[in-house]
């Protein structure tokens, strides 16, 4: 078990949390479904005004449970992104890498406390299903960290087999490949495995059947599971690149980003189909789904805001998210304060009878926005992000302390028919202008002055206090994991 520090409601009192009120109450132990997608944008959904692709089973859920318009990640791009959902803490502070690699020697160090491990502790039922990208080698995989079972690829569907993953005695091989050539460390960009528990058990994994397999997986899960708490996290593979669907969902014409809206309806059906069978448990009053993704758009759309995946522009970080919970959470309702992924974890630990952390968190407990209550406001006076040039969201206000067009980023450009602005720094209204075009740090510079200070000890503070990340255990003599022809090409810029 890991350390913690305290008794969920004296962590609250010590953290100055309101104690729940009779309005917002709520039964023990509820289960928690947390379905995560990859690269989805904020207009990639119909309840964010997309009429292409059509989501009519998130419009619905949305119709039954409350948006969130200004609910942000940690981070712009996948391991960064996932670490602050699970941890409740900023991907910095942990030390981890925005991109993690099948090369990569590091991971999420099994010290941190993700929701997994508070969950299970309070004596939830736990799973993974879907995309991990925290580590792929013990002591990082999920069934280090907190899940009891495991099942899903282990990190971005257009990277590579890392040889030193155990391959399952079962295993199932595709594509003509044989098990000497795999045992040999075949391994070969956007040939990825699909994984269960710690063991590989299909190489490479069709990715056509990929959103079809998570979603059998996470329903069977349900079904199992349905007469105890359980904690299902979902993060799904698509609609990250590689785009693929099955053939139930292949309408379009060509191959590759043309599929992009084909991907994200056979998402928004996966979301129907585990609904459904909450439904069918007879579990849905007790049933909190929260649905969210991990960046922007990097092929769909993230319009109406600036920028998409990679980008601290909003279109890179600010996500459509819906959570539902019948009874509990106001239905149709859309809330406009600033909330994060990093707020999940206290929020959960409040709501199922989980302990906080005993080192610092980030996050903030959330439920009086998601109960609806009257006047709730956002805790976080200033939501700062380091990652990339950085920013800082702070009520209506976004600043960056960088100027405009030298983020040295490709994902940052300017918008078309305008030049960048002069100013050394960028402050929009994120009411008037949307979509981040008016910088506004001259005529108010007295709030640019005031969230650059809350940028720099953030700064401070987080570099102060980095905890390590782990460094995950190869076999020896295990092949090695960078793609063929790779290893010298490192070599030879090196040199």
């Amino acid at each position: 078990m890991k350390s913690r520090l305290c008794l969920t409601f004296l962590c609250a009192l010590c953290l100055g949390f309101e104690p729940l009120q009779e309005s917002q109450s709520a039964p023990a132990q509820p289960n928690v479904i947390l379905i995560f997608i990859d690269d989805m944008g904020y207009g990639d959904v119909g309840f964010n005004g997309a009429t292409i692709p059509k989501t009519p089973n998130l419009d619905q859920m949305a119709a039954e449970g409350m948006v969130f318009d200004d609910f942000y990640v940690g981070c712009a791009v996948c391991s960064g992104s996932r670490t602050a959902l699970l941890t409740g803490t900023h991907y910095q502070r942990v030390s981890m890498s925005p991109v993690l690699f099948p090369r990569s020697d590091e991971g999420l160090h099994p010290d941190e406390v993700t929701i997994a491990d508070m969950l299970k502790d309070a004596g939830y039922r736990t799973t993974c299903v879907g995309k991990w990208h925290l580590g792929h080698l013990p002591p990082c995989l999920p069934t280090y960290q907190g899940f009891d079972h495991y099942y899903g690829i282990p990190y971005s569907n257009d990277m590579w087999r890392d040889p030193a993953n155990k391959i399952a005695n079962d295993i199932v091989l595709r594509e003509g490949l044989t098990l000497k050539e795999v045992t040999s460390g075949h391994r070969e960009k956007n040939k990825v495995p699909l994984m269960r528990d710690e063991e590989i058990i299909e190489y490479p994994v069709d990715q056509n059947t990929i959103t079809k397999k998570y979603t059998e997986e996470a329903i069977a899960f349900i079904k199992t599971c349905k007469d105890e708490p359980f904690f299902l996290y979902l993060p799904h593979t698509m609609v990250h690149r590689p785009l693929h669907v099955s053939d139930a969902f292949a309408k379009t014409e060509g191959t590759g980003d043309a599929l992009i809206h084909d991907a994200i309806e056979e998402i928004d059906w996966s979301v129907g189909e585990v609904l459904k069978a909450v439904k069918k448990a007879g579990i849905d009053e007790n049933t909190l789904v929260v649905f969210t993704s991990d960046n922007g758009a990097a092929v769909g759309s993230s319009l109406p805001f600036r920028s998409k995946k990679g980008s601290v522009y909003d279109g890179g970080i600010r996500e459509p998210t819906v959570m539902r919970w019948p009874d509990h959470i106001p239905a149709g309702e859309r809330c406009t304060e600033v909330a994060a992924t990093i707020d999940l974890l206290p929020t959960f630990a409040r709501l199922c009878g989980g302990e906080l952390p005993q080192n610092k968190i980030d996050g903030h407990d959330i439920w009086s926005l998601m109960s609806g209550k009257k006047d709730a406001r956002s805790p976080h006076k200033e939501y700062v992000l380091m990652h990339g040039p950085g920013t800082v969201r702070s009520g209506k206000w976004k600043f960056y302390p960088w100027q405009e067009g030298t983020s040295g980023s490709r994902r940052d450009p300017v918008p078309a028919g305008r030049e960048p602005s002069p100013l050394p720094v960028q402050l929009y209204d994120t009411d008037a202008d949307i979509g981040e075009t008016r910088n506004l740090a001259e005529e108010h510079s007295e709030i640019a002055a005031q969230l650059a200070t809350a940028y720099e000890k953030h700064i401070a503070n987080v570099q102060a206090n980095k905890r390590p990340t782990a460094t995950m255990i190869r076999p020896e003599g295990s092949i090695s994991a960078d793609l063929p022809g790779r290893a010298k090409k490192n070599r030879a810029k090196k040199n």
